[in-house]
């Protein structure tokens, strides 16, 4: 069963949501649906880890404070500006 949903969202936000669901092939109404669903299911379902993750779990020791975001820009720029 649909039910009728209003929303108050800014003129300029509605207008691209309506070109991305153009060039999607969709309808905005779809769109928001299928994102409130995965919102709503997430938080629902616990996160499935594959065996292969499972087995891999512990085998590196890092430091509390590691930061892999900055670790792995140091790499980028090793290896894309030289």
């Amino acid at each position: 069963m649909t039910t009728k949903l209003t929303l108050t969202i800014e003129e300029s936000v509605i207008s691209s949501a309506k070109k991305y669901a153009t060039k999607k092939g969709k309808s905005l109404s779809d769109i928001v649906e299928n994102y409130l669903k995965s919102i709503s299911t997430k938080e629902n379902e616990p996160i499935a880890i594959s065996p292969k993750i499972s087995k891999l779990m512990g085998v590196i020791k890092l430091p509390r404070n590691f930061n892999y975001k900055i670790e792995l820009e140091k790499a980028l720029i090793k290896k894309y500006i030289k």
